[in-house]
């Protein structure tokens, strides 16, 4: 059985530091050693994905690893933040090398597509779960926050919604086909860096769609002061997900589901359609779906239940 060290030697150090690469001293000391872009500040952020909790146990090993780092990814898109390095912590029941083997092969793979090198980690013994801290540049200006939306604002969203509670819904339904759409978009969903770096400058306030459109814009909402009008015909919906669920279980997911990592925006009208334009170069649609409000709450769907899912629910996959 391999021990901690060689697993790391073996599957989850990067290439040798580079100093191109923004690393001093890498994995194989005590500390990695970070150079940031001069005149950038740096954006970090922390995630646990928990098996049973946030991810099937039973996932494929490359996409447990993948969305492990997908998920905390979705956190520097949201800021506006050019990705750059992640620290990985893997708690592993049994030191089992092929399991270990794909799910480095995962989390590499999504590292190398965002250029996000890893600079360090560790491994243990204990129920499996995977902790991610990633760090990214944004300019000292530049940042965008979920304070700052103002009333009249368009509310706009990239991409689609629904598509990870969709998923989740296949994969409690017995589908473990990879190329399933809906299944894709849960188990890998794809964190919107290159948006959210377009749309600093123009977007007012910006959150990733974690915990469901509802609980995230009503956390942008506080932060900005500010209430919010949906429109919810003018959802996008996810591909498949109103045959997979039907139109009212779809709507549902779409705003209360979760797992979607899109990015929702307020931005002026005037923005509206110049962003349009930058990110249909990168073949993402944005969206609009509502307008901020001077009246705190969220206006135009159905009263119920908004807070979307929280981590002491009970809720499992």
């Amino acid at each position: 059985m391999s021990n901690e060290f060689e697993l790391i030697a073996r599957h989850l150090a990067p290439a040798p530091a580079s100093r191109d690469a923004g690393v001093d001293l890498g994995v194989g000391d005590d500390c990695a050693l970070l150079v940031p872009t001069p005149g950038t500040r740096l954006a970090t952020s922390v995630d646990t994905s928990v098996a049973g909790v946030h991810f099937p146990a039973d996932a494929a090993p490359a996409a447990i690893g993948y969305r492990s780092l997908a998920v905390s990814l979705s956190d520097l898109a949201a800021m506006g933040a050019r990705a750059r390095w992640c620290l990985m912590s893997l708690t592993l029941p049994e030191a089992e090398e092929a399991w270990v083997a794909d799910f480095a092969a995962g989390f590499h793979a999504l590292c190398d597509a965002c250029g996000v090198t890893l600079a360090g980690g560790d491994v243990t013994r204990g129920e499996l779960a995977v902790s991610v801290t990633v760090m990214g540049e944004v300019s000292e200006t530049g940042a965008l926050t979920r304070a700052g939306a103002r009333p009249g604002e368009i509310l706009a969203v990239t991409g689609a919604l629904g598509g990870g509670a969709g998923g989740l819904a296949r994969w409690q339904a017995g589908v473990r086909d990879p190329d399933d759409a809906l299944l894709r978009r849960y188990l890998r969903p794809q964190p919107r860096l290159a948006a959210g770096q377009m749309l600093c400058g123009m977007a007012s306030a910006a959150i990733d769609v974690s915990d469901g459109l509802l609980a995230d814009l009503g956390h942008l909402c506080e932060a900005s002061g500010v209430g919010a009008v949906l429109t919810p015909e003018a959802l996008p919906l996810a591909e498949g997900l109103v045959a997979a669920l039907g139109e009212q279980a779809a709507m549902n997911a779409a705003l209360r589901g979760g797992d979607d990592y899109e990015l929702l925006v307020a931005l002026p009208e005037a923005h509206l359609e110049p962003a349009r334009a930058r990110l249909a170069r990168e073949g993402l649609a944005l969206t609009a779906i509502g307008r901020m409000s001077e009246t705190t709450g969220i206006a135009g769907v159905a009263s119920g239940d908004a807070t979307g899912w929280q981590h002491f629910s009970g809720d499992t996959p």
